[in-house]
Parts: structure tokens; sequence; C-alpha cells
């Protein structure tokens, strides 16, 4: 359906202004509080997965990215009509591997904004809330699915 590719292009589109916003209004690097306590705006060029995992790893990050978009949108138009969490989660899950591998390929290393302060957690950005929340979507399908087969 015409509509997940829709909010799939969506979310690429703000992860890219965001990221953009970040590294006009941000230092490199810096850091500033948005929630004292809970939440700063950083400027992180990360070439490496969550944790700087592969750090200095582009073409294989990217080689993942890059077939875990194609993978996703064929599941995405393979996908059954009548499973709507299924066809969310995998937009938004199409949209965060996209919008990290654009920013691997033009780049060399994603942009990574968003810092928790009441926890040690990898700095992260839109493309990876998205990734998370698909992920949510599928795991919520899957189990929809199995209690509706007992």
């Amino acid at each position: 359906m015409l509509i997940y590719w829709i909010i799939a292009l969506a979310i690429v589109i703000i992860d890219q202004l965001v990221k953009h916003w970040v590294t006009i209004a941000v230092a490199l690097d810096q850091a500033q509080i948005v929630v004292p306590g809970v939440l700063s705006l950083a400027n992180i060029h990360n070439d490496g997965a969550a944790w700087s995992t592969l750090a200095g790893q582009q073409w294989l990050l990217s080689s993942i990215s890059a077939i875990a978009v194609i993978v996703i949108g064929y599941l995405l138009v393979k996908r059954p009509k009548n499973a709507p969490i299924q066809g969310w989660g995998l937009a938004f899950m199409l949209a965060g591997a996209a919008g990290n591998l654009i920013d691997r390929l033009r780049l060399g290393y994603v942009v990574d904004m968003f810092q928790l302060e009441f926890v040690n957690f990898p700095i992260f950005n839109v493309a990876d809330s998205a990734l998370t929340i698909g992920v949510l979507l599928i795991f919520i399908q899957l189990l929809r699915e199995e209690t509706a087969h007992k």
C-alpha cells in the first residue's frame, strides 16, 4: 500500500533535516542540554554502529544497510495486506535503514544527536529511533499472530 512508502519517505526526510539542522546548530562533539538530567542534543559523527561497534568499517556497515533496505523493501511489497502493524513496522524499519545508509554513503559516517542523560546509552538519531519503533511493531505483530493461533 502506498501509505507505507509515503510514511517511510517522510521519516527519511525528517531524519535528514534533523541531521542537517543539528550539524549547523551544535558544534561537533559538543552537546546542548534540552531537558536537564534527561536529554541533550549533540553533534556526533559516528563511523560505527551502536556503541561505536565496527568503527571505521563503513564498507561493511554500508553493505549491511543496503542489503537491509532491499530486503525490507521487498518484505513491504510482499507483506500480507491484512497486517497493518507489519506494514507500519516495515515502513519504519525501511526509513531507519535508509536514513543511516544515506549518511554513510554521503558523509562516510552517521550523524547522531539525541543523548539520554539519565542512562548510559548510545547517542542516537531519528533513523535509529525509527528502526527501534519498527522492530517493536513487528514484534507486536508476531505476538498478535501467536495469540491468534492458540
